[in-house]
């Protein structure tokens, strides 16, 4: 029983990165588009999701990502519980904090699906805006929204911090490690996570900006962070680098995908 229960969240889990992992070649391939001038789409999660709508069996891509998601948040809260049960409480306790940090997001992007799906959102909108201004609006909240900020930025050099330290390859087992497949794992990984660690850390940084000026509306997602970037000098040129890591950490995605434990 406890083996089919291990079989059964092992393949939820494959399942998910493999969502996942088209979820970040979409963006990568937005975030590329803008790099080249289009601003027409949006280089985050949900303008992923939305651009994948509109591609031939749109429909159902969609609702394959959203149950990708949903899976993909399930299996890294068991994981997180049940999969470290024999570590101490402290470990244990981090280890299930991770794990439900990692499903919220997860959880996000599958809502984001869904609401793609069923035609009720996907379109561009105000919403962090909106949100960061009604934070700013109760007492504290400056202070909330600049200790978010710096939380994200946190979040992001932990994965440039991954990306140099390759920690990323304890998530290969030994045998894929090996040779030139190894190799290519090796630099999706490095690539993967020193991108997303830089988007990341832009995004933080829009959210410090916006509590120390207290304008809500230089608050932004990962969309406003990329447009931060090519707006920077040589900003097509940065914006192209971050845009293939983001697409290299897909395909890092699906490696992981393919172990026989993508634990």
């Amino acid at each position: 029983m406890n083996a089919d229960r291990h079989d059964a969240m092992d393949t939820a889990g494959r399942i998910g990165l493999v969502a996942y992992g088209v979820v970040h070649l979409m963006v990568g391939w937005l975030a590329l588009q803008l790099a080249f001038g289009d601003r027409s789409g949006e280089a985050s999660s949900s303008g992923a999701v939305q651009e994948l709508s509109e591609q031939p069996l749109g429909g159902f891509l969609v609702w394959a990502v959203a149950i990708g998601m949903f899976l993909l948040a399930i299996w890294r809260i068991l994981d997180g519980i049940l999969g470290h049960a024999t570590d101490d409480d402290s470990d244990r306790l981090k280890a299930g904090a991770v794990g439900v940090g990692k499903a919220i997001l997860y959880i996000a992007v599958g809502v984001s699906a869904v609401r793609v799906a069923t035609g009720s959102g996907g379109g561009k909108g105000g919403g962090t805006e909106s949100i960061t201004a009604k934070v700013m609006d109760v007492t504290g909240g400056q202070l909330l929204v600049g200790a978010a900020g710096v939380a994200v930025i946190g979040y992001g050099a932990w994965l440039i911090y991954t990306a140099w330290s390759e920690r990323f390859l304890k998530k290969i087992d030994g045998e894929d490690q090996a040779g030139n497949t190894g190799t290519a794992f090796k630099w999706f990984g490095k690539s993967g996570y020193a991108a997303k660690g830089v988007a990341i850390g832009v995004v933080g940084g829009l959210f410090v900006y916006a509590a120390a000026t207290h304008e809500p509306q230089k608050s932004g997602g990962l969309d406003q962070a990329l447009v931060e970037v090519l707006d920077q000098p040589f900003g097509p040129v940065l914006l192209t680098l971050v845009a293939l890591g983001i697409v290299a950490y897909g395909l890092f995605a699906f490696a992981r995908a393919k172990q026989d434990s993508p634990s």
